[in-house]
């Protein structure tokens, strides 16, 4: 088996880059199992294996896992907590001889990152141009927008947002990150 180096592994780009914690938490779960399917054959196939598909934009359980539909036939399974379950289905639609789309590469791709804590709600209001806030855009919407500048995929889970964006510029998102935490750090501290 080969080992995946993420960016804060040692030797990836983000090594040693601190997460931040505070008013705003940033959890990096990109070690955490997933699978994208893409392509012709993508949603017949989950639904002939029981998957009750969401509209575009939106998210449902489905056997533990969180399966988010990006597109007609474009989906993303986040298996946080639910790896064996994947396992079961990877193993499924490998063995499947007729269309079935294909693998979208997003284990190793994307980075999965969660923001949370009490600041959570301000903070994606600066990071992002999209009007996250609960009332307009409830657990099951995704939106696919910009967070500090980066494209990327956005849910709002139980335990903060998570967001999902090129691998590749995970320095650049940490220290967006930051910046706002220390920037809300400031306000609280001021007369």
């Amino acid at each position: 088996m080969i080992q995946q180096v993420h960016p804060r592994n040692p030797g990836g780009a983000a090594e040693g880059l601190a997460l931040p914690k505070g008013p705003l938490d940033l959890a990096d779960l990109t070690a955490a199992p997933r699978f994208g399917l893409k392509g012709p054959g993508s949603t017949d196939w989950l639904i002939g294996h029981g998957a009750a598909l969401p509209e575009v934009n939106r998210l449902a359980d489905w056997q533990g896992m969180r399966l988010l539909r990006l597109g007609r036939e474009d989906l993303l399974l986040l298996a946080e907590g639910a790896g064996e379950a994947l396992d079961r289905t990877l193993e499924s639609w490998r063995a499947h001889p007729g269309p079935r789309g294909w693998s979208a590469w997003r284990e190793e791709g994307w980075a999965w990152f969660r923001l949370s804590g009490p600041a959570q709600d301000e903070a994606m209001a600066r990071l992002c141009a999209v009007d996250l806030r609960p009332t307009i855009f409830p657990g099951d919407r995704i939106a696919q927008t910009r967070i500090c500048g980066v494209e990327a995929v956005v849910l709002r889970g139980g335990r903060g947002f998570d967001i999902l964006f090129d691998i590749t510029l995970t320095a650049h998102l940490i220290g967006r990150v930051a910046a706002a935490t220390h920037d809300l750090c400031q306000r609280e501290v001021e007369p």
